[in-house]
């Protein structure tokens, strides 16, 4: 204890941090019956921070050009020691972060927290999740096998769909008309380089609006959390925190040590694709929906009608916190609440239909 005291008067003599530290031990969470969603921000943080420090370990030895990415890969896993579980522990904590930021989205949709004050949060947390998925999206492709390969030449190739800007935007994200090794290095840049700052900056921004509007409590629950009282931003909540990151600390080594992260053959430009090339997981329901749509809808390329939708729904997802004027006016507003649950359950049925193999 003395020696935490005495790094703390250490760092308030130099840079004066006991405001800061008087402000985190005043501020207080509200506590209610679903005071558990609260815990998952803080989670898809901790997945963030966990790609950071093993993708700084993988650095060290990877690669990014095409006749070498795959075997310097095939080295950290089998030559380097413990390489593979820090690979795993990469890929898997990707998975789980995008997981954990979904959940805290949905759980931020059924509370109504996205309501006046609150529509920055909203925006800067929509567009963490964005991002969050083009990280997965780019590093998919970093490892040069054959699955990577083919996926992303299929994904960069509905990004063609797009009117008037489509070969352009085509050409920017594969340095080129197809997918080859300039496109590896333009997305080792994307995922190292680019992301991480823009997702810096919006974690900071999002973090700060949180601080600056507070914690909603939802509609209904304002006499359960009155009655509950408060609960202590530091240490309590902190601590709590800290057991939510622990268990999910248990649960991703368990994924990376019981369900290593396969590597798979090295990309063949000049292959034909194998059968069943899918995108991951969070992609699947929009891949899914775009197969079942004809190939001609009143004259419309189905793809390109499907993608139309898919942008259309995501930009009033986006503005949910101005189109919900029920809940600016802290009303009740059960067509939003449904519209959410519409959203979740069509995610979830897409995506769980997919893995047991019903679409062809």
């Amino acid at each position: 204890m003395r020696f935490v005291d005495a790094i703390t008067r250490f760092l308030d003599e130099r840079l004066d941090i006991r405001p800061l530290i008087e402000f985190a031990g005043e501020k207080e969470v509200p506590r209610h019956r679903f005071e558990g969603a609260y815990f998952f921000g803080g989670l898809t943080l901790f997945f963030f921070l966990i790609q950071v420090a093993s993708g700084v370990l993988l650095l060290l030895y990877y690669r990014p050009t095409a006749e070498a990415a795959f075997e310097s890969v095939q080295f950290i896993v089998t030559r380097v020691p413990f390489g593979w579980l820090v690979r795993s522990v990469h890929s898997w904590s990707a998975n789980l972060m995008v997981l954990s930021a979904f959940a805290h989205m949905f759980s931020v949709v059924f509370m109504k927290s996205y309501a006046k004050p609150r529509e920055m949060t909203w925006w800067t947390g929509c567009l963490l999740l964005a991002m969050a998925m083009g990280f997965g999206f780019s590093g998919y492709l970093l490892p040069w096998n054959e699955l990577a390969f083919f996926a992303t030449r299929v994904g960069t190739d509905m990004v063609s769909k797009v009117p008037l800007v489509g070969d352009w935007l085509l050409r920017f994200l594969r340095g080129g008309e197809d997918v080859t090794g300039a496109t590896l290095t333009r997305f080792f840049g994307f995922h190292v380089a680019v992301m991480p700052l823009v997702i810096t900056g919006l974690i900071g921004a999002h973090l700060a609006f949180v601080q600056r509007q507070g914690i909603h409590v939802p509609r209904g629950l304002e006499d359960d959390a009155e009655r509950r009282g408060g609960m202590r931003f530091l240490p309590n909540f902190v601590l709590r925190e800290l057991v939510v990151w622990l268990v999910g600390l248990a649960i991703l080594c368990g994924l990376a040590a019981f369900f290593p992260w396969e590597l798979g053959v090295k990309a063949d430009p000049f292959a034909s694709a194998p059968a069943g090339i899918t995108p991951e997981w969070y992609f699947l329901f929009m891949f899914e929906t775009l197969k079942l749509i004809p190939g001609m809808v009143l004259g419309i390329e189905g793809e390109l009608l499907g993608l139309g939708a898919f942008a259309l729904a995501g930009v009033l997802w986006f503005l949910i916190p101005v189109l919900d004027r029920r809940a600016r006016r802290g009303e009740p507003s059960p067509l939003f609440t449904a519209v959410g649950w519409f959203v979740l359950a069509y995610i979830v049925v897409m995506t769980g239909l997919s893995f047991m193999g019903v679409f062809l």
